[in-house]
């Protein structure tokens, strides 16, 4: 079954070396039962490594069933160890946080027949341990974690058992229930190779080697009758069994691998519950804040947008512009002033859709025993779907009424909430200035816009602003809608000649007034906010880092603390890639809690922004799942490397690591 030629092993520490193997030379044949002793620091122990296939030689020829070891890769050789060789060690190496039938099933989730509940059964009744299936390791004597240990050497039917100081932390009455246990394995045919410093141990077996100093100085047979085979398989069919295998090299990782991965992950996440609620409270404040701070820069940019599309689209302003003189600034009025005949005049440009004059002015509105100080707009007709202001109730005031001068009142949302409260205003009088005015219809709610309130104003016809209510004999504003976007300049152009000729105006008056470009202003204030939103977006994503250091520290400190079950892991069969996936899904599941309940108090957070500040917040799918994924990413790129470091461990140090 095994041979091995001239091995070598030397161990080092800096410029110490230590050669602990010195051209050891050994055949174990299928059916025997063998014993290696000699004292500490032998090389026994560095032997039986070696030939369970943990530890690779320096030097010499090591056949596994006529197959060259060093021929083999390491995936390779974690196969050989998962199907063809059981360990028995001295310390258990049973996982806390497992029943001892969890852990007996353990290297058959390794080799793809975790499904195989009944093997894991017969293999505890076998030790005398059926009725300890759901205890945990900490609830079992030292006699019972160790046959709790041999079952699971044995689950997957090995062809080889190696046992590393059974007995050695056991009392006499546990010591004899194991040594009577291998007997009767050895009996049935197993192949059992067992490393003990006891010479009352060593009698259980039917050949000793002795080692001293790296060498085999005495090999021992002690029952020459019993070398064959008993367990009814030929060594040829044993070798095919292990072709088969080699054959499986990288076996993928299934779904039930999968689930039993990311169940050992939760496992260890609530084995210490509260490092792990710290790793992934950073995760959910970085995630909170990020859906907080996006809400509240995505319903500032949609507020803006609902103002300005308010204002009209390919939207000219066109208002006079204060000047100094002596460094004195002069009132508009003193500039320039524009009349009704300035609008008519620019609405005659080929450029232009439709014109509006306005004027402002302030105005006491009063209702039965109530009453509100307001802005009193005046304007055209064509102002109604200019500024997106078709009456949610009653009508808009037409061409005929605004000839005439007619007294009628179109009422903001706010004012009508204040003076009529629920009630239907439309058809009512109102005193606006002390002159009665009819009530003809209540304008679409806008809402605020920056500094002010959009629906506390009413609008009246401009004519009846002018000369009934305001007394001026000019407009204090020409809204002029451009026919499309490409004509704006054009429209700028145009109307600049129209001034300028109507108005008299040389070079020196160029600033005389201003022409205002909504678009302009939308781009220019969508542009601010998205920096701003992007800015706040960046500064939470810190978080998210701190936060991602966290997962990656509290990982290391975990790879260093579970050391131990790592090369356990390895040992009984687990390759680079399960280890790997295994804490790389810790990592991420942690991350994914984070990010899952850091949506859930982001998106608390923007909501009560809205309710208690009063702050427009709109919390958009994108910024869900760029949170989400942001913290996905974190999780796998700060779990990455511990998760390599984990899987880079070497089977033999992580196993003696303290």
């Amino acid at each position: 079954m095994i041979e091995i030629k001239n091995i070598r092993k030397t161990y080092r520490n800096g410029k110490m070396a230590f050669e602990a193997l010195q051209g050891v030379s050994l055949k174990v044949a299928p059916g025997e039962f063998l014993a290696i002793m000699g004292p500490s620091g032998s090389g026994k122990s560095t032997l039986l490594h070696i030939l369970g296939l943990l530890d690779v030689p320096d030097g010499g020829d090591y056949k596994f069933l006529d197959k060259q070891v060093r021929e083999l890769k390491e995936k390779d050789l974690t196969i050989l160890r998962n199907h063809f060789v059981g360990f028995v060690f001295q310390q258990f190496y049973l996982l806390s946080r497992m029943s001892a039938q969890e852990n007996v099933k353990l290297p058959l989730i390794y080799a793809g027949k975790k499904h195989l509940k009944e093997v894991v059964l017969s293999k505890l009744a076998e030790v005398g341990l059926s009725h300890k299936l759901a205890n945990a390791p900490n609830e079992l004597s030292g006699g019972e974690q160790q046959r709790v240990a041999i079952a699971r050497a044995l689950v997957n039917e090995p062809l080889i058992l190696l046992a590393d100081e059974p007995t050695g932390n056991l009392d006499t009455k546990s010591e004899t229930e194991i040594m009577t246990i291998l007997s009767k394995l050895n009996q049935n045919g197993m192949t059992i190779v067992m490393v003990t410093h006891e010479e009352e141990i060593a009698k259980y077996a039917k050949r000793i080697v002795r080692m001293r100093d790296g060498k085999i100085v005495e090999d021992k047979r002690i029952d020459k009758k019993d070398r064959a085979l008993k367990a009814g398989e030929s060594e040829s069919v044993a070798k095919k069994n292990m072709e088969a295998a080699l054959k499986e090299k990288t076996l993928k990782v299934s779904r039930a691998e999968f689930w039993d991965h990311l169940k050992q992950a939760v496992q260890a996440i609530f084995l210490h519950k509260m490092r792990s609620f710290l790793s992934i409270l950073g995760i959910l404040i970085g995630v909170a804040a990020v859906i907080a701070m996006l809400a509240l820069g995505q319903g500032a940019s949609d507020s803006i947008s609902k103002s300005l599309t308010s204002l009209g689209s390919n939207l000219l302003t066109i208002r006079p512009a204060p000047r100094r003189v002596s460094g004195v600034a002069r009132s508009s009025s003193l500039v320039s002033r524009f009349t009704l005949q300035d609008a008519q005049a620019i609405a005659k440009l080929s450029s232009i859709k439709r014109v509006s004059p306005t004027v402002y002015g302030r105005a006491q509105i009063v209702y039965g025993n109530k009453n509100w100080n307001t802005s009193v707009l005046g304007t055209g007709v064509e102002y109604e779907d200019m500024r997106a202001s078709v009456p949610l109730v009653g009508r808009f005031f037409n061409k005929m009424e605004m000839q005439r001068r007619e007294k009628v009142v179109l009422l903001g949302a706010t004012i009508a909430l204040e003076l009529f409260g629920e009630s239907n205003p439309v058809g009512s009088i109102v005193k606006v200035n002390r002159i009665n005015f009819l009530v003809i219809g209540v304008l679409p709610q806008k809402g605020s816009s920056m500094w002010r309130d959009q629906d506390d104003l009413v609008i009246v016809p401009i004519s009846t602003a002018m000369y009934r209510l305001l007394g001026k004999d000019y407009v204090d504003t020409i809204d002029a809608e451009v026919k499309s976007p490409e004509l704006i300049e054009q429209a700028k152009e145009g109307i600049k000649r129209v001034i300028y000729k109507r108005h008299n105006l040389d070079e020196e008056d160029k600033d005389a007034f201003r022409i205002m470009d909504m678009s302009e202003i939308q781009e220019t204030l969508q542009t601010t906010i998205r920096t701003l939103t992007w800015l706040l977006g960046s500064i939470a994503a810190i978080a998210l880092l701190v936060g991602g250091i966290g997962i990656m520290n509290i990982m290391l400190v975990s790879v260093t603390e579970r050391t131990s079950e790592i090369g356990l892991r390895k040992a009984i069969g687990a390759r680079k890639k399960d280890i790997l996936m295994q804490f790389l899904i810790e990592a991420i599941l942690m991350t994914v809690c984070g990010g899952f309940f850091g949506v859930l108090l982001g998106g608390g957070i923007a909501i009560l922004l809205s309710v208690l500040a009063g702050w427009a917040t709109t919390i958009s799918f994108f910024s869900i799942i760029l949170a989400t994924s942001f913290s996905i990413v974190i999780g796998l790129v700060f779990g990455l490397w511990p998760a390599r470091q984990a899987a880079r461990l070497n089977t033999i140090e992580a196993l003696r690591y303290e």
